[in-house]
């Protein structure tokens, strides 16, 4: 459908060259580039404040999977006139928290009345164009590192469902809200080969990505995948939300032997991420620097995976 729609050429749209760039890219100049993206959903929690935290924090994970410096934010709100005003205002301070956190500044914004709420950020940034980090540069004999654990859209399904509560995915909401700020410091500083965010197309789709973009095989071990508290077992009883099948069909076939995997893999590997960590290629030889500057930075990671040279394009899961 969107194939329908006109292109722009102008030698300095760099993410125009880029299969699957996390944000969009603009030159300025040689040494600076405009990083720009926008996200906004639903609430996923019920706390207001947290989740206003949560969508400041997913909108601006883009920025930092290129590895740049959010300078600016715009305000996207949807919110029904039925609702109590304290609540919409608890909402945008969390946001407010997040947007100062990040070192950048909201500049204003703009609401509308929905049925709905519906909270999130345009965001620009900075980007050095030499040093600007994307989905393509993968290489083989390149690891694959993790910086948040999987399992969000699993566990926010169960608590919609009230089989969980709030208490009870604490780690995620937390983790929710954690910016990917010093994770993509690390990776600037350490150099790596390639990035990308995981977020509403789950593991599954945003690795076929980077394998797309980067013409490589990549390589997960299922394993070694790292999950938030009650995830397995909130899979093991169905509760799937509507967005991991809809990403399991469309990525599924270019899954190496998908159809042999376990549905629990493939359950917590569809899931559909808010705010999710980055996935990091990076050269083995300096694989250790990176775990050691993530740790200093007060970020985690996990290895999670290899790059490959063939099949192309592709996943697989061992």
């Amino acid at each position: 459908m969107l194939r329908q729609l006109p292109t722009f050429e102008d030698e300095n749209l760099l993410s125009a060259a880029i299969p699957f760039a996390d944000a969009g890219v603009y030159r300025i100049d040689d040494e600076r580039a405009l990083v720009q993206s926008v996200d906004f959903f639903t609430p996923i929690v019920d706390d207001p404040r947290a989740y206003g935290r949560i969508a400041a924090a997913n909108a601006l994970s883009d920025i930092y999977a290129m590895g740049g410096r959010p300078l600016t934010a715009l305000s996207l709100v949807g919110f029904p006139a039925c609702l109590d005003h304290a609540i919409l205002v608890e909402i945008l301070l969390g946001g407010t928290e997040k947007v100062k956190e990040a070192g950048a500044v909201i500049v204003g914004g703009h609401t509308v009345d929905d049925d709905e709420p519906k909270v999130g950020l345009a965001v620009t940034g900075l980007v050095d164009p030499h040093r600007m980090v994307s989905t393509v540069g993968a290489f083989p004999g390149d690891v694959l590192v993790l910086t948040k654990p999987l399992g969000t859209g699993i566990l926010t399904t169960a608590l919609k469902g009230e089989i969980l509560t709030e208490d009870d995915i604490r780690d995620a909401i937390t983790g929710m809200e954690t910016l990917n700020r010093m994770a993509c410091e690390a990776m600037m500083e350490v150099g790596v080969s390639a990035c990308t965010d995981i977020t509403g197309f789950s593991l599954l789709g945003h690795a076929l990505e980077l394998a797309g973009a980067s013409d490589v095989l990549v390589e997960i071990d299922a394993g070694a995948l790292p999950v938030y508290p009650h995830t397995r077992e909130m899979a093991a009883m169905g509760l799937i939300p509507g967005g991991a099948y809809k990403n399991r069909d469309h990525y599924l076939p270019n899954v190496v032997d998908g159809e042999k995997l376990p549905n629990e893999i493939l359950d917590i590997m569809s899931d559909p991420q808010t705010s999710g960590g980055l996935l990091i290629a990076v050269a083995a030889e300096r694989l250790d620097a990176l775990l050691g500057k993530l740790e200093e930075k007060g970020a985690k990671g996990w290895t999670v995976g290899r790059v490959h040279e063939k099949p192309a394009g592709r996943l697989r899961v061992v």
